[in-house]
């Protein structure tokens, strides 16, 4: 399902034996647009002020914009490695933190979550081997720590420029996001600044260009008028795939859904193999 970011802010987020907090914001990863985690605010149970939770812990797919369930404790949150949300996350980070929960490295593979086009929900903790890699990873990587790449804030980038082939045509106003695969599929781009009886439209993060985070501008090689032209979005209906067909047949551009729908095929035969493996060496 397609929905914006924004609503996951203020999701509860609870733990098997009690609630952590509510989600803040989101982090990405600036060359796939993977939603990797959500930043969550604590409260006052523990003195960590933020945590991260990652899409691998979520029990199931989060449906509407109800409670975040995660298959983790209290306990395990406490516990965890401590993360400064106002600096950037870096992979050393990263490589600390999958570690400790015995998540996979989602770069560390040739899909959008490593070995699958999406997060496996709460089973991958428990996964025999698991954690056992994951720690055998992490050693790896702290004699050979991999390229140091920041993730990036959804907040942050919330009002970037967006620069089209010829000119300024809009800010970042939103994020839509599919909540299955944990992926970001359009910036929404509102044009209304720029030029009289503006609107909001869709922007596909496959049809940006250049990224500059220190200028806080995002390229993209459509033009002012197809951008001016293209489809208007209107938050308050969801975004059906009839609607994502129009776009994409607007720019004359193949949908991503048919690649997506050929690596989430391959996925899911992988994982079933490795599953059956399991079932038969563990009975």
């Amino acid at each position: 399902m397609l929905r914006t970011i924004e609503s996951l802010y203020g999701s509860p987020v609870a733990a098997r034996d009690g609630e952590i907090g509510a989600v803040d914001q989101a982090y990405f990863d600036d060359e796939a647009w993977g939603v990797r985690y959500l930043v969550v605010k604590t409260g006052g149970w523990l003195n960590k002020g933020e945590v991260l939770v990652s899409p691998y812990s979520f029990k199931h797919p989060v449906a509407g914009s109800g409670t975040v369930e995660v298959d983790l404790t209290q306990q395990q949150v406490r516990d965890s490695p401590n993360i400064d949300t106002d600096k950037p996350v870096s992979r050393q980070h990263e490589t600390e933190y999958l570690g400790y929960y015995g998540y996979p490295a989602y770069w560390g593979g040739a899909y959008l979550w490593g070995v699958g086009a999406y997060p496996a929900f709460g089973s991958m903790v428990s996964a025999p081997g698991i954690a056992s890699e994951a720690r055998t990873r992490r050693d790896r990587e702290a004699d050979n720590p991999p390229a140091d790449t920041h993730l990036r804030s959804t907040k942050a980038v919330k009002g970037y420029h967006i620069e089209a082939a010829d000119g300024s045509i809009g800010h970042v106003s939103g994020f839509i996001f599919d909540d299955v695969e944990w992926v970001i599929r359009y910036l929404i781009v509102d044009t209304r600044n720029w030029w009289p009886g503006g609107k909001e439209v869709l922007l596909a993060t496959q049809w940006i260009g250049l990224v500059d985070w220190i200028g806080s501008t995002i390229s993209t090689g459509l033009t002012r008028d197809a951008i001016k032209n293209s489809p208007s979005y209107d938050e308050s209906v969801p975004l059906s795939r009839s609607d994502e067909t129009t776009l994409y047949q607007y720019y004359g551009r193949d949908g991503y859904w048919s690649t997506d729908e050929g690596i989430e095929s391959r996925s899911h035969r992988i994982r079933k193999a490795v599953a059956d493996d399991r079932v038969r060496i563990f009975t």
